[in-house]
């Protein structure tokens, strides 16, 4: 079984892509084993379908580096933050052991996004209660807490708790979105508009991320949001701009 070092978790197949894909990106040149969970197909959005979503979904996996993508096919628009689905995450992280879970906005356009996020986050703990029991293969796990969670910054402009550069893996952070191809804009589709077909939606992700990196002297980050407290052992270990 492969143990990852970050284990990211989207509501949707674009999500992880469109919210954190130059950070993973960027930890898979350093040498971090990382994995992408979906907890739904999309079969709700109006373009595209289910089949279509996870073959990009494979496609983006390939170019972020990803050792596995799995989807946990929860109902689109009406998955609840429930014992069912907890065990559903729990048993996943318990299975990669993640050091680092990424998972969606605590808050956001999409209700989903907000329902995921807290879903991983809560269930990201109870993978460490060992009283709670889960089996992957028929065999009994060993309970596992991730180490942090982070939520990536999606739609709405929320302010983040740090920001990690990916000024040299823009351009593969924007192929690994482009790969979910149904979903953004092509002059030559027939299918209705959305708010993410229009051309403006992925240069307005391109620049939230130079709008980003300019407080860090980058050309392009991405921003997280960790509900507690940072902590480090020496002060040099921080990068701030002054």
């Amino acid at each position: 079984m492969i143990k990852l070092d970050i284990l990211a978790f989207g509501a949707h197949p674009d999500d992880i892509e469109l919210g954190c894909g130059g950070t993973l990106i960027s930890h898979v040149k350093q040498g971090k084993k990382i994995g992408l969970v979906d907890l739904t197909l999309g079969e709700l959005g109006t373009r595209g379908t289910p089949e279509i979503r996870l073959n990009e979904a494979a496609e983006a996996a390939k170019i972020i580096g990803a050792e596995i993508r799995e989807n946990l096919r929860m109902p689109d628009g009406f998955f609840l933050n429930d014992e069912e689905n907890r065990k559903k995450i729990i048993q996943i992280i318990r299975k990669y052991k993640p050091e680092i879970v990424l998972c969606n906005a605590p808050t956001d356009r999409h209700p989903d996004h907000g329902q995921g996020g807290k879903l991983v986050k809560e269930a990201a703990f109870l993978a460490g209660l060992r009283r709670i029991e889960t089996k992957d293969d028929g065999m009994l796990q060993e309970a596992w807490r991730p180490k942090a969670v982070y939520h990536y910054i999606q739609y709405y402009d929320l302010k983040p708790t740090f920001l990690v550069d990916i000024s040299g893996v823009m351009d593969e952070k924007i192929a690994s979105y482009k790969a979910h191809k149904s979903q953004f804009f092509d002059p030559n589709s027939t299918e209705p508009a959305t708010l993410i077909s229009a051309p403006e939606f992925l240069e307005n992700i391109k620049g939230r991320a130079r709008y980003f990196g300019q407080y860090i002297h980058a050309e392009y980050a991405e921003g997280f949001i960790l509900d507690n407290y940072l902590g480090v052992d020496n002060l040099f270990d921080l990068k701030t701009v002054f």
